[in-house]
């Protein structure tokens, strides 16, 4: 999809693509580095020098961005005696090592604007004053440090710090944020230019939550004003165009999909208006950008609520003005220059000559489009599917063994969502209306007594931990209790990162006649699911013997695995499945997991965050392609539909 995206970003009035560097991916283990595929970050760069425009490589190495674990790679967690993104040795030094390897990369490759390729910015680290007061004097040491480390590899092209109002010369500290004309304080030299490295054209959305609208007026005012107020001479926007995560990318609780609101859809398609709005404005900007470049600024009252703001070039007598009015309910008329100039209401009016109107924020001359979804194919043929049901392990099949609860992302090191405690309960006298009772720092938890589920609970982005309450049968004897703890994505943001606890905190059997605290019984631990262990996603592991026809088998099980081959859909469109008939799980096409879904979890709206699936077409053969699921909560796969997606004209 990249050439493609790129074209429409470039036909979009675009100059720059500024992208993450996802060190997780490109080294998975230390020393191991996967630039292959997908992950080819030169061939995405010289994609970009191809077209024509411009890079801002924004290393990091920690990069939030709502992606798992911020972008580091779990084994991080295990080096001894770590502290990430302060001035701690071991940290340091592994920093360091992975953006030298990305620095020394594009350099060999001849990248970087001084060696006449197309990066003209670097990042490193990435809003880190929001937890720079947690570590104190070792937090400033390490800002200073991370500068210098940068700065000494020599790219000859500078290095931004964002939001990082103190960035340390030669280092650009930049803005993000929706209001940058009005929130930013400005460079901290007057050698440095005024540069917003993210722009939210949205934001990111978590399951249970809605989307986030953003209309295209707002941005372009918004971008309009950080260079009229603030002489902004660089915008970046977060995100032009966002994509999917796939896989298991996303962090805690963040939907498949990623900025969908954004002026290239999901599926790189133009959302309207904002696409063609903010096409108009760079056009608008970039026809008098000399003036705004090399021209004196000054800026002047029209009104109680208007302003004006002046680029004049004294010996080419350039001129271009922006007529501001920030009254939210009224449309103005302003005198300039001896003309009066009609303003509607939160509007921005661009004079590339000081006299002509040439484009105003509030006024969109596109309609709106809307996405059009062709159902294509059905899967509600019970004989089609193949099912494997996922086994529910007990204490005896465990080998892991440790008499405490221990934590969840330690032990699964994200290689797995999932881990199961299990545990061996001897009930020695009458438990009548018996409760079982969990608190977990995880997402999810589906509870079993005796292979028989007996219910599930998950918490939410908001709430670090959740309880679950389900009535329990325990005649006296021997029970077995196996629970399922469950993260949907890896924390991605805070300071101690490190220290971050998942997993169940407390479990207790609460009977009528007493409770029983199990927290510190016997317990036993598997990592991951069986179905994982067999790679039964894997084409190779199609055919395999584990598989059963469904036929009449019951839908709406729980940890079961679905199966189904189906062809592409004719043409070139979009393809995406509705999963609106299925609970919670993850999804594969041809051995690629096109992300997890969590269908049952509703706003408050009672509608699901996210039901479109995006499968690229590169996923995608003519025929014979394979859809595997893991459902975790009773779905029903028979309900699921194959879809085109397009745009109105």
């Amino acid at each position: 999809m990249w050439a493609d995206l790129i074209a429409k970003a470039k036909e979009g009035g675009l100059d720059v693509i500024q992208t993450y560097v996802f060190w997780n991916i490109h080294e998975p283990q230390p020393g191991q580095y996967d630039f292959s595929g997908r992950y080819d970050l030169v061939r995405f760069i010289k994609e970009i020098e191809a077209q024509g425009l411009y890079v801002c490589l924004r290393i990091g190495p920690y990069i939030e961005s709502e992606w798992t674990y911020g972008g580091f790679p779990f084994w991080l967690h295990d080096v001894p005696d770590i502290v990430y993104r302060t001035d701690n040795e071991p940290f340091k030094a592994y920093m360091q090592n992975f953006t030298t390897k990305i620095v020394s990369m594009m350099q060999s490759e001849g990248l970087y604007a001084s060696q006449g390729g197309p990066i003209i910015l670097s990042q490193i680290e990435n809003e880190y004053q929001n937890i720079q007061h947690s570590f104190g004097e070792e937090g400033s040491r390490y800002v200073s440090w991370a500068a210098d480390m940068a700065a000494a590899l020599q790219t000859g092209v500078p290095w931004v710090m964002c939001k990082q109002t103190d960035a340390p010369d030669p280092l650009i500290n930049a803005c993000n944020g929706m209001r940058c004309g009005e929130t930013f304080t400005g460079p901290n030299s007057p050698n440095k230019p005024a540069l917003w490295t993210e722009n939210w054209t949205s934001f990111y959305q978590v399951y249970g939550g809605k989307p986030y609208i953003r209309s295209a007026e707002d941005i372009a005012f918004h971008v309009t004003l950080f260079i009229a107020r603030k002489n902004g001479s660089y915008v970046n926007y977060y995100m032009y165009h966002g994509g999917t995560n796939f896989g298991r990318s996303s962090s805690a609780y963040v939907i498949t999909s990623y900025y969908d609101q954004a002026p290239l859809d999901e599926y790189g398609l133009l959302r309207e208006p904002k696409w063609s709005h903010l096409k108009e404005m760079h056009a608008a900007i970039k026809s008098c950008s000399t003036t705004l470049l090399q021209g004196m600024q000054r800026n002047f009252t029209l009104g109680e609520l208007q302003e004006g703001y002046v680029f004049e070039e004294e010996e080419d007598g350039g001129c271009v003005a922006f007529l501001v009015n920030n009254d939210i309910l009224n449309k103005v008329t302003v005198q300039f220059q001896n003309r009066s100039y009609q303003l509607p209401p939160k509007s921005i009016s661009i004079l590339p000559d000081c006299q002509n109107v040439t484009f105003n924020t509030a006024t969109v001359n596109t309609n709106f489009n809307t996405r059009i979804i062709n159902p294509v194919q059905a899967f509600s043929s019970a004989d089609k599917w193949n099912h494997f049901q996922d086994v529910i392990p007990n204490f005896d099949d465990t080998s892991l063994i440790s008499d405490s609860l221990l934590e969840h992302m330690n032990l699964t090191k994200d290689n797995t969502d999932y881990l199961w405690y299990t545990l061996r309960f001897e009930q020695n006298s009458p438990c009548s209306e018996a409760i079982l009772h969990v608190n977990s720092a995880a997402h999810v938890a589906h509870a079993f007594v005796d292979d028989t589920y007996i219910g599930g609970a998950h918490g939410n982005h908001n709430d670090k931990s959740f309880a679950l309450d389900f009535p329990v049968a325990l005649n006296e004897g021997t029970h077995n209790i196996s629970i399922l703890s469950v993260m949907v994505g890896l924390p991605d943001s805070g300071a101690f990162l490190e220290r971050r606890f998942a997993g169940l905190s407390t479990v207790e059997i609460r009977c009528r006649e007493e409770s029983h605290d199990l927290t510190n019984a016997t317990w036993g631990y598997q990592v991951g699911l069986l179905g994982e262990k067999l790679e039964i996603y894997e084409d190779q592991n199609s055919n395999s013997n584990e598989w059963c026809e469904l036929g009449d088998s019951p839908t709406r099980q729980t940890l079961i695995w679905y199966k189904i081959v189906f062809d592409s859909p004719e043409g070139d469109e979009a393809v995406a499945f509705n999963f609106e008939s299925m609970g919670k799980g993850e999804a594969w096409v041809n051995s690629q997991s096109i992300g997890r879904y969590w269908v049952s979890f509703h706003d408050s709206n009672d509608q699901p965050s996210q039901t479109l699936y995006h499968v690229p077409r590169s996923f995608l053969n003519d025929s014979g392609n394979v859809l595997v699921l893991f459902e975790e909560e009773g779905g029903n796969p028979l309900g699921i539909t194959l879809n085109t997606i397009s745009v109105s004209l």
